[in-house]
């Protein structure tokens, strides 16, 4: 189900979107100055819906634990709330490739401490080179050490692991396995600094298929797990013995027992497969490694289990089943840390019929497996599995034995026992990540439960996103892999996504703005039909018919009444139909692969964009007329919209930073369109409801804007914007969509490619008070008193985070105001929300933004920040307002 994740990076890349760092503009075009909006930034809820190839548990300290993704970032574990915390939301546009994670790894010494190795392609699909990322907080702040060569969180192999290792021992140093034969790298300050291991004697040579010209499937896999022996050596001391797994058939395990000085290929090793993983019992001196015949995590026909006994050099081939029966690789390798001698692996690549699990109690003599054939079709299960809390995970299949709904898995490349608590095992799948709690009644002849345990991970890629003024449903999405959702109340996950068909992918959607009870979708399917129709808002739908030539889904527009419907799909040109698609007419004048989009007030007028020209229909998509409009971008990484309400009142953004770029408007239906000046760059636009007193829609866009990559809000028709975002919430790359709620103001929906739908929700419940070009407001009169509360609500090593509440007690308004201080320690704003700041030493300023000038007589206004500490974190003793001085509470 994961085989299609790759495509919307790359159609993205394709598009010319993200060559780099763009460069100044060659003309001093008006800059901005950005007021500020503070927003509350949560997950439309699909929980899951992405390939989990890695979850790690710290081996000292109970509950804490992590999972990385291949493209959405990493995660922390809550254990008091069974959720998943977001950790690289802060990853900014131009690093977007820092959200696919290769590896991670958690300090058993320091528990504070955390490491992701990130990069997402390691060929030209990604601009960025690989990154070690450090925190001392957990992961809710981090440093970063770029490398010299990339890493590839969504590349094949990316299941194996882990890459990325510290010394148990010594936790300075860290070992880090390179892809693309750029061998194996070391830290000895901790990750600060790396440099290559140049006497390590392989860098690797598998490819998955070396005939591919792309530079995905022809990369070298590289070095692909690091596994240290605890027992080698006593706490400060780097540890002597070290195992690393090579990409190479032949040359699969090497060992150095005299910490990394010297290195030798162990001997007597089985040939002929990729070991995937080296989990180290100590306890026993067996080192357990699952081997594949391929890369993973899609493909594997053939695999072994074997153990090595450390004292001794003897190998022992110990797979649960004999090679002849496998048409899988073996991964997913664990031990039961409180009893070693438990074992357990996976069947990743076994999709059909299930995944398999296969656990062991005497360190690999004999197996057990998680179901068996009774008589053939028919299974017997070792466990029961609740999908209650993710019921979409059945897909809305109906499979005949041997297979079964749910499906235990597959891409099952992570599995892990909890170190500390036998009876917990988490594991990743391609679509989510599950978890028993009762493990050990496996042993016992019972039945253990398996549950998602994924809560508050998102992982789903979004390439289109819209939002009805009117019917049950909140939101329309269409995902990668998993097709998309009709959302009725985004806090709650929806029971099933589109189905009859299900599509893989959905690229496009749409529904008939003045009768929003007609939607229509378009998608991937390996086989089938590629478009789907609804008349109930998107609560069921059936299927239409392709034109002949189509392959994909391309772009979809509904009439305004839903009388008709104009698509560009994949594989052949632009067609029109009447109707729902039982019969197809070619468009004429406009060439394929165009975006198609619709009016929102006329039936008959649609419009289109290619390759710098922008294409009008008035006679219901039969026949399309060039524009004589100039100056658009050349190229097609480009989205517009007509705004509802107006006729031939169309918004388009785009382009690349080596032409033009930026947001245009129209208001003669796509005759003329002038460039907005001060926007630089931008990549999407969406529309909601207008702000209290405002005349216009409220515009949304993933842009740069004032020097400022983020997602603005105008409610002055693009005059002065407002960032909605900030440095925290920025979530990669966001350009394929974003829209508005025409419902609920400020309310805005923003795709990301990995991190799901995210949503946000203004501060501002006036429901507006312009755009917001000011950040600072006058400063209030010298005459009045006020109050200051400062408290300090989270500290960690080197850092701290603060809220300030200011209260005017005086008998008059504040038109503005601003607040000054001077930290007694030398500390350091890093970053201040729901004010602006300046800083000069030791003396800070924060200033009003736009929305919160005002602050009444009796009145309170809040803001907070983040800071860093080094000797000491002392708090203000003195805060003055204008030149009077506040009480301090």
């Amino acid at each position: 189900m994961r085989r299609t994740r790759i495509l919307t990076a790359v159609l993205a890349l394709a598009a010319g979107l993200l060559a780099g760092t763009p460069p100044a503009l060659a003309t001093s075009a008006p800059r901005s100055t950005l007021a500020a909006d503070t927003y509350t930034w949560k997950n439309a809820r699909i929980d899951g819906g992405g390939f989990v190839p890695g979850i790690v548990f710290n081996r000292s300290e109970k509950n804490l634990v992590y999972a990385r993704t291949d493209i959405g970032g990493a995660y922390r574990w809550q254990e008091s709330t069974k959720t998943w915390t977001p950790l690289l939301d802060s990853v900014g546009w131009n690093d977007w490739g820092h959200t696919g994670v290769v590896s991670l790894a958690s300090d058993s010494v320091d528990p504070d401490k955390v490491y992701a190795a990130v990069g997402t392609y390691t060929n030209s699909w990604d601009p960025s080179s690989g990154a070690v990322l450090r925190s001392s907080d957990r992961g809710a702040t981090w440093q970063k050490t770029d490398l010299p060569f990339k890493l590839g969180g969504n590349m094949p192999g990316r299941g194996m692991g882990e890459r990325l290792a510290i010394d148990p021992n010594k936790d300075s140093v860290l070992y880090l396995g390179a892809p693309s034969g750029k061998g194996l790298w070391r830290s000895t300050d901790s990750g600060v600094t790396w440099s290559q291991v140049t006497n390590f004697p392989n860098v690797g040579n598998y490819q998955q298929d070396p005939s591919d010209t792309t530079g995905y499937a022809n990369d070298n896999q590289g070095i692909v797990w690091v596994t240290f022996d605890e027992s080698t050596s006593t706490a400060g001391n780097a540890t002597k013995t070290i195992y690393v797994g090579v990409a190479d058939k032949d040359n699969a395990v090497y060992r150095s027992t005299d910490a990394g000085a010297t290195w030798q290929r162990l001997a007597g090793q089985p040939t002929g497969y990729l070991a995937h993983k080296g989990v180290l019992d100590t306890k026993n001196g067996y080192l357990y490694i699952a081997y594949s015949d391929k890369g993973g995590p899609y493909d594997g026909g053939k695999g072994q289990l074997w153990r090595y006994t450390t004292a001794t050099g003897t190998w022992t081939n110990i797979s649960p089943v004999a090679e002849a029966d496998t048409y899988y690789g073996f991964s997913g390798l664990t031990v039961d840390r409180q009893h070693p001698g438990t074992v357990m692996a996976t069947a990743y690549s076994s999709w059909w019929p299930d995944t398999q699990i296969f656990r062991s109690t005497n360190s690999g003599a004999t197996w057990t497996k998680a179901w068996d054939y009774t008589s053939y079709p028919n299974r017997s299960n070792r466990y029961t599995i609740d999908v209650s809390s993710s019921p979409w995970l059945t897909f809305g299949a109906n499979p005949s034995p041997p297979e079964q709904t749910p499906k235990l898995g597959w891409m099952t490349e992570s599995l892990e026992i909890d170190p500390f608590n036998s009876d917990r095992m988490m594991y990743g799948t391609g679509a989510t990540l599950y978890g028993t709690e009762n493990l050990t009644k496996w042993d016992s002849g019972g039945q253990f439960t398996v549950r998602p345990m994924v809560q508050g991970l998102e992982e789903t890629s979004v390439n289109d996103l819209a939002s009805p003024p009117s019917g049950g449903a909140q939101l329309f999405s269409a995902l990668g892999d998993i097709g998309g959702f009709r959302h009725t109340d985004v806090t709650k996950i929806p029971s099933m996504m589109y189905t009859s068909p299900t599509f893989t992918t959905t690229t496009s959607l749409d529904f008939a703005e003045t009768n929003p009870s007609t939607v229509v979708r378009v998608g991937n399917l390996d086989s089938g039909p590629h478009i789907a129709f609804s008349t109930d808002n998107g609560a069921n739908w059936f299927a239409g018919t392709d034109p002949s030539g189509v392959s994909g889904g391309g772009t979809v527009a509904a009439a305004c009444d839903g009388s008709r419907f104009v698509w560009s799909p994949a594989g052949t040109g632009v067609q029109y139909t009447t109707g729902f698609g039982s019969s197809w007419s070619a468009s004429s004048g406009i060439p394929a692969g165009a975006t198609v989009e619709s009016d929102r007030v006329d039936p008959k007028t649609f419009y289109g964009f290619k390759s710098g020209k922008f294409y009008v229909s008035s006679d219901g998509g039969a026949t399309f007329t060039a524009s004589p409009a100039t100056g658009l971008p050349s190229g097609d990484s480009v989205r517009f919209k007509a705004l509802p309400g107006t006729k031939g009142d169309i918004w388009l953004a785009g382009g690349a930073s080596d032409g033009a770029y930026g947001l245009w408007h129209s208001t003669d239906g796509g005759a003329t369109f002038t460039k907005l000046v001060n926007v630089e760059q931008a990549d999407t636009i969406g529309f909601g409801k207008a702000a209290s007193g405002a005349s216009y829609q409220t515009l949304f866009t993933s842009a740069k804007i004032g020097g400022v990559r983020g997602i603005f809000r105008s409610t002055d028709k693009g005059a002065s914007w407002t960032r909605i975002n900030d440095d925290a919430h920025q979530w990669g790359w966001t350009g394929a969509a974003i829209t508005g709620d025409p419902r609920v103001y400020g309310r805005v929906y923003v795709s990301t490619n990995g991190r799901g739908v995210i949503y946000g929700d203004t501060s501002d419940t006036s429901g507006g008070s312009g755009g917001g070009t000011g950040g600072g407001g006058t400063t209030p009169p010298p005459t009045g008193a006020c109050t200051v509360a400062y408290k300090v609500t989270n500290q960690w090593s080197g850092g701290f985070q603060a809220d300030v509440q200011l209260t005017n007690t005086g008998s008059t308004a504040w038109n503005g105001w601003s607040l000054a201080w001077s930290f007694p320690d030398g500390q350091q704003v890093s970053q201040m929300w729901n004010a602006g700041y300046t800083q000069s030493g030791q003396t800070v300023t924060a200033k009003n933004v736009n929305w919160n000038a005002g602050v009444a007589a009796g009145a309170s206004v809040a803001f907070g920040f983040t800071g860093s500490w080094s000797s000491a974190n002392g708090r203000p003793t003195a805060f003055q307002v204008g030149d009077q001085t506040c009480a301090v509470g």
